[in-house]
């Protein structure tokens, strides 16, 4: 049986290498995921990056002379607006003009509350970090003259605010990073699934629509030896995915300007080696299920269409725990998918791990991965199976 299964492996692996639509699934595919992830994230650091100058064009700048030198010592260079800006605000070519309403001198010499108007579109992400920036100035500067209001009446600021609050923030640079990067074990979940489907796919299905399959299933051959061969095949191609997307995200970690949205990556070897033995597993589980599937499958079409229908099952759990973060428990491990993107979440964060999430994890994989097989092997004994191409 080790020589059949060998044969088995040796000619899966060598057909599938030289075939282009299955190298493609498990290397394009997978990098789909670390480029949207350097990709958006460049852009976000882009959107939050303080060192670019603030461009504020202000209407009425006359109005309010005290106003307009407090912002321009804050950094800001004032402008002109055009006289089209509502709509360049709203075509995206501006992002906020102040307007200084005429009687806001005075309102402000009357001590009231001088009103002004903030022009935004809010639809526009771009434009929310100058908006926030503008704001943020702005609610400075109310502040400083109420507190000067205040102590021209005698009366001490610290009054105006008798709560004060100072936040104390726990969190490490590995727990905030690990928030913000809550993507990735999604993406290495659908690496794990996607990698060896074509072969799996074309283990099956592929073999029963070139009616290659009964031919095979015509030798005394074991089923078992000759599932196991082709299953080893996919496991292989899904665990170079998973390790090929793996590398891409460190690569692109190093490269994005995480620093700039206030987030610290620090993963040694020994984090890198985990999070690979943690999804490992998904590898073997995933492979062993897509097999079953294009088993019921009459063509490779048909078996892309069961699968397109079920790729996305796999990334509902990361969904939620973005959405809704639950505290991780023991058993959670245990359960595929759901334990091996909470196990990839809790490296990020730094947590000490036992080998006991591992080996849940492995567990759960590799007994829902013979299950898969054993049933896959007595589906080749049914005569409706194998002849059954229409």
């Amino acid at each position: 049986m080790k020589s059949l299964l060998s044969t088995v492996f040796r000619k899966e692996m060598r057909d599938h290498l030289r075939d282009h639509r299955s190298v493609w699934s498990a290397v394009g595919m997978t990098l789909l995921g670390p480029l949207l992830f350097g990709v958006m994230f460049t852009v976000m650091a882009s959107w939050l990056n303080k060192d670019k100058p603030l461009e504020l064009p202000v209407l009425g700048r006359s109005h309010a002379p005290s106003l307009v030198a407090y912002l321009e010592r804050s950094g800001a260079t004032l402008t002109e607006p055009p006289a089209d800006y509502e709509a360049r605000i709203q075509a995206g070519k501006l992002d906020t003009v102040l307007i200084i309403p005429e009687d806001y001198g005075e309102d402000f010499a009357a001590g009231r509350t001088a009103k002004v108007h903030l022009v935004m579109d809010n639809s526009r992400n771009q434009a929310r970090t100058t908006i926030r920036r503008v704001q943020q100035l702005i609610n400075g500067y109310s502040g400083l003259l109420g507190a000067q209001r205040l102590l021209a009446r005698g009366v001490a600021p610290e009054l105006a605010s008798p709560v004060k609050i100072e936040e104390v923030d726990l969190s490490t640079p590995e727990r905030l990073a690990a928030s913000l990067l809550s993507i990735i074990p999604i993406f290495l979940v659908f690496a794990a699934f996607s990698g060896g489907m074509n072969v799996a796919i074309d283990a099956m299905a592929g073999e029963r629509e070139r009616g290659s399959l009964e031919s095979l299933l015509l030798n005394p051959v074991r089923r078992e030896a000759l599932v196991v061969g082709k299953w080893l095949a996919a496991v292989v191609f899904a665990i170079a995915a998973t390790t090929l997307c793996l590398v891409a995200f460190l690569l692109v970690m190093n490269r994005v300007p995480l620093q700039d949205l206030g987030v610290k990556v620090r993963l040694d070897a020994l984090a890198v080696l985990g999070l690979w033995a943690g999804v490992l597993p998904l590898a073997l589980m995933a492979s062993a299920g897509q097999m079953l599937l294009s088993t019921f499958a009459r063509s490779f079409k048909e078996a892309q269409t069961y699968m397109q229908m079920l790729s996305l099952l796999p990334t509902l759990p990361g969904m939620v725990l973005v959405l809704s973060p639950v505290q991780s428990q023991t058993w959670m491990f245990a359960v595929p998918v759901l334990g091996q993107e909470m196990l990839v979440q809790e490296l990020m964060r730094g947590e000490p791990l036992g080998p006991m999430p591992f080996v849940l994890g492995l567990v759960s994989c590799t007994a829902l991965a013979l299950v898969f097989l054993a049933w896959t092997a007595r589906l080749l004994r049914d005569e409706r199976i194998i002849f059954g191409r229409s």
